[in-house]
């Protein structure tokens, strides 16, 4: 039995025994409401749709030109930019053995993510999947597809999503913020004449992964001490290699990875990190055993309620913490040096964002989730920041369950989409002054709030966005919050400008340095 039902942008033909859809076609209006995104020209005629082929791009030896000759390889965020005014919000790009359709238009964005399918999958990221398959370790959120990934995130998700859960999460973070306050003032004494903060998003790196290991692992690794430790050091720089190696790995065909001398360092620190997160992970197994044997009770938190629920095996949950520990450090620390960046050039937005800490928490009073709720500039610097600096500045999808259509189109099932957030980001006509620093767009009432839902979403959409978007954004208030209420920020003496360069995700390019002044 076929029936219609209708989706945002499409009408879709169903199967309803199967419950499969058959068929995606757009429309502009239904009943005479206009629907966002569809073109005046669209119909619902498939013979009369746009194929791939018709699509412009570059061709891959132009692709290389532009990434090597042109040397945009370190910004390819920005050759977002230059590709869409070229060939319009919709194009092919040709990167070795990918065959990539780019989309840079907020419209187009919410038609490839309202058609994702019941298992959305970003990239078949063969790259870590042949690592994982090599040593014999397990997917995780990240690398895991189909029906077996939706059992990992029904796993994960509640004490990761769930306010009352991650709130739970604000003692053990607070602890670290402290920490880090005390090291700024140490950074400042001993290597920045009383005032200055050397390279403040190398140092919020430690932050974040310390954070994310107290919540993860429900220990303290040491990475903001004065010496750290050699073995966390490791761990810390096999993630930015990891990061750094993966967009390089994948321009070849596969069978050409084990020739590669940068295939092998790229298993040696993928081998580096699981060594660290096992050990981790059964230390923790042997104190919920000693525990058990002595008739105590177990208490913990996120790591104890993975292993203490027998729903995933230690395999599983080895793969999946390695995953969320990577997915958690680059969001915090670069989002806060971007946000501190900022801050420092704009006195004005940093006294409001101080007014309102002082009026929810004045005194000593420490910041807490529910203090959060009152602090709505907050809030607004730090969707601001991640809209001018997306962590993820190209999402990605893949069509693995239907044909779908977008921009009149109509789209192969397995088409890798790239989903082009930071062209989208600077949309004049969805954000006025997108260059600008205005946290007032966020703001309830604001003749700013009516951009485009899908003109920035930092932490993705649907059943597939960021698994670790609570903790992150809780980690980000705390310590924004409590640094501006302890240091006003002043901006580098020298006059030094940092721009953001590309590696998997977006980083500061240069060391930014900050000058923290007592208040």
């Amino acid at each position: 039995m076929l029936c219609k039902v209708l989706v945002r942008g499409a009408v879709c033909v169903w199967r309803q025994e199967q419950h499969t859809a058959l068929k995606c076609v757009p429309l502009t209006s239904v009943n005479g409401l206009q629907l966002r995104g569809a073109s005046s020209t669209s119909v619902m005629n498939e013979s009369k749709l746009k194929s791939m082929k018709d699509l412009g791009g570059p061709s891959f030896l132009t692709s290389l030109y532009w990434l090597f000759g042109k040397g945009y390889f370190p910004i390819t965020h920005q050759m977002q930019i230059e590709h869409s005014r070229i060939y319009g919000p919709l194009w092919m790009s040709k990167y070795g053995p990918l065959v990539i359709v780019n989309v840079a238009n907020a419209d187009m964005i919410e038609q490839v993510l309202r058609q994702e399918g019941r298992h959305p999958v970003r990239t078949d990221m063969p790259h870590w999947r042949t690592y994982r398959e090599l040593r014999k370790q397990a997917y995780g959120p990240l690398t895991e597809l189909g029906a077996n990934w939706q059992r990992i995130r029904s796993i994960l998700n509640p004490h990761m999503l769930k306010p009352k859960h991650v709130s739970s999460y604000t003692n053990a973070i607070n602890e670290v913020v402290t920490d880090f306050i005390e090291k700024v003032a140490w950074l400042r004494t001993t290597k920045g004449n009383g005032l200055i903060v050397h390279d403040i998003a190398g140092e919020l790196y430690k932050f974040a992964f310390e954070g994310i290991c107290s919540v993860l692992f429900e220990t303290r690794m040491g990475c903001l001490n004065e010496e750290i430790p050699e073995e966390t050091q490791k761990f810390i720089f096999s993630v930015g290699e990891m990061f750094r190696l993966s967009p390089i790995i994948v321009l070849f065909p596969k069978t050409f990875w084990p020739y590669m001398p940068f295939w092998k360092h790229f298993v040696a620190v993928w081998d580096h990190l699981f060594k660290v997160a096992d050990d981790l992970v059964q230390k923790k197994m042997a104190e919920i055993q000693e525990k058990v044997k002595q008739g105590q009770p177990i208490e913990g938190e996120y790591l104890t309620h993975l292993l203490v629920s027998e729903q995933m095996s230690p395999t599983e949950v080895l793969g999946s913490i390695t995953e969320l520990l990577l997915a958690g450090v680059d969001t915090t620390s670069n989002t806060i040096s971007w946000a501190l960046y900022h801050l420092a050039q704009e006195p004005e937005i940093q006294q409001r964002l101080y007014d309102e800490i002082i009026s929810v928490c004045p005194g000593d009073k420490v910041t807490s989730s529910e203090d959060i709720r009152k602090m709505p500039w907050l809030k607004a610097i730090v969707r601001e920041t991640l809209r001018l600096y997306p962590v993820v500045p190209g999402n990605a999808r893949v069509t693995v369950e239907n044909e779908i259509v977008v921009g009149g189109h109509l789209f192969p099932k397995n088409t890798l989409f790239h989903l082009c957030h930071y062209a989208v980001s600077y949309d004049e006509k969805i954000f006025p002054e997108p260059h600008a620093f205005l946290p007032q767009r966020w703001l309830r009432g604001e003749k700013h709030l009516s951009q485009h839902p899908f003109g920035s979403v930092p932490f993705g959409f649907g059943i597939r966005a960021c698994l670790g978007r609570r903790l992150a954004e809780l980690e980000m208030y705390l310590i924004l919050s409590r640094l501006i209420k302890h240091y006003k920020v002043l901006p580098d003496p020298s006059g030094k400008t940092v721009k953001p360069i590309t590696r998997t995700l977006l980083v500061p390019a240069s060391p930014m340095n900050i000058l923290f002044i007592d208040r």
